[in-house]
Parts: structure tokens; sequence; C-alpha cells
């Protein structure tokens, strides 16, 4: 039952979108999609949902390969662009009866009314979709996406443009559909990813650089080292700042250093230790503070 993407990659012309790339998604995973503009996430996304053709590698769904069975696979897959096209000119009701016609889906008024109730668009059911504000049209995407029950739902910035209160909203709506389907989502918003995800890629120039859940990804960029005195040290600040990467100074006495790696952790604990008995300063708390995931972020894809 799971999503199963081997070594896929995409040229266009001399221009490499995706290197090989391999992954896998399982049954009730949300599983985020990272990356700076340009890393390849939405030619990845559509990829996997049979819009663009890879260079080399399988994409495979619950055992059936996109190549050898498209018709199969495609009808296993829920796919919303980042530019969600909709007609505009139609009623929700009418455009998700449209859908359910090209679906050929058995008991269409039922099954469109359970839709309609998922995603909470029943006040605005028999409104034309053009009249619709930016949060109730990616509502109309994501019903159209889930409404013949797809295995597997891609999602491209479903939350990009969307006000606090629609975020939470389609935020809320997106972990329900995990009950029956597995997601894979994008988007540029960090806080987002974590609140929902069990797992994010991160992908990089066309690399994928993290495959980790949230937690795991947190825990292994715990470099940063938090230092509180007792004293003013704007003094040694420039010492500091010559030999380590100084990313915050809460105020005149506390400050944070960020290290490359546990070694260079250590070592900058041995020399602010020195450098205080040197001078003459009393630490008052120096401990390891979990990196936040926007330097994560910024440390896989610089």
């Amino acid at each position: 039952m799971s999503l199963n993407v081997q070594a896929i990659s995409k040229k266009f012309n001399q221009f490499t979108a995706v290197e090989p790339l391999s992954f896998s998604i399982q049954p009730g995973e949300i599983v985020g999609f990272l990356g700076p503009n340009g890393a390849g996430k939405s030619t990845t996304l559509k990829m996997i949902a049979g819009c663009l053709s890879p260079d080399a590698g399988s994409i495979q769904l619950s055992g059936i390969d996109l190549q050898k069975d498209e018709v199969a696979y495609k009808k296993m897959i829920g796919y919303l662009p980042e530019s969600n096209p909709l007609y505009e000119d139609l009623f929700v009701i009418e455009y998700l009866n449209f859908l359910a016609g090209a679906h050929t889906i058995t008991a269409p008024s039922k099954r469109i009314q359970e839709v309609i109730a998922q995603t909470g668009l029943q006040s605005m059911q028999h409104k034309k979709i053009g009249h619709l504000s930016k949060g109730f049209k990616q509502r109309v995407g994501i019903a159209a996406a889930i409404l013949h029950a797809p295995k597997l739902i891609l999602l491209d910035e479903p939350t990009a443009g969307l006000d606090p209160n629609q975020l939470i909203e389609i935020r809320g709506l997106i972990q329900s559909l995990s009950a029956d389907a597995m997601i894979l989502f994008s988007s540029h918003i960090l806080q987002e990813v974590s609140a929902i995800t069990d797992r994010v890629l991160v992908l990089h120039q066309g690399k994928l650089v993290a495959n980790q859940s949230i937690a795991s990804l947190t825990q292994s960029s715990q470099h940063n080292l938090l230092v509180q005195f007792q004293e003013d040290i704007t003094a040694i600040l420039e010492s500091i700042q010559l030999k380590y990467n100084l990313i915050a100074q809460q105020d005149k006495r506390t400050l944070v250093i960020q290290a490359k790696d546990t070694v260079e952790l250590d070592q900058a604990r041995q020399y602010i230790m020195a450098l205080a008995l040197e001078r003459g300063l009393h630490i008052e708390r120096l401990q390891t503070q979990a990196a936040s995931l926007e330097e994560i972020f910024k440390l896989l894809t610089h």
C-alpha cells in the first residue's frame, strides 16, 4: 500500500531539475516537502502525479508501476497543483458533479456531500467558484483531489496566501485526510510543516539532503551553545567572533554560539571556559541549545 520512488531524475535541456531521488511513504503518513525556490519540489510532485515523465527511475503505488499501468496508477492519486486550476464559472456543486462523472463514481451525490462536509464547503456549495475567497478555493481544490478517495494525496503549497485563520483550518483538514490516505505536501512555511507532518523531505538544488522526522532533525542539529555570564561581556565579543559564529546576543551578558558539529561544540565550550578564567569572568549558564527550524533549513540549503 506504500508509495515507492526509486532514483527518479529530470532534466530540462542542460539543466538538471532533480537528481536521482529515492524515498517511500507509508499509509497514514503526512510527509512535508521542503526546499527553497527552484529546489525541484514541484517538478518531483508532477512526476509522482504522472504529469511529467521522469528521465530515469520508477514510481510505484500499492505495487502498481506508473510507467507500466498509468491509468490504474492515476486512479489512486489525488493532486492539487500550486496553481489550483478551477472552472471558476461553475458552481461548487456543479464542478464536483462534473468531476464525479469523470471519475465514474458510484452514488455520486452521496460522495459529493461527504466531501463537501469534510472540506467545510456546505455554505458555499451553491456559489460560483470565481466568487469564493482564496481559502475556500483551496478547499474546493482539495475536495476535487479527494473526491475519488485516492490512496495518495499530493498537495503543492496548499496553504500559500492564506490568512492565519484559513491556515489553521486547512491544517486541520490535511491532518484529517491522513486517516484514509498517504499525504505528501510542499510548503515554504516551516512552522506549518512541523505542526502537521510525521516526516520531512528537504530538497536542495534537486538533491535530497534530509529525510527524517522533525524531532530527529532538530535533535541531530543541537550544535548551538548558550552562554550566560554574571558580567557585561561586550569587551570579549570580538575575540569570540574571530573564532566562532556568533548567531545571537540576547543581552550584554548572554550570547549564542553556533558550531558546525559536536567536535566544534566541545571546543567552543572549552574555549569559553578558558576565556572566562583568563578574564576573571563568572559563567552562570553554559548549555547546548537546539537549533531552530529556520537555522536547520538554512544549514541544509545554504
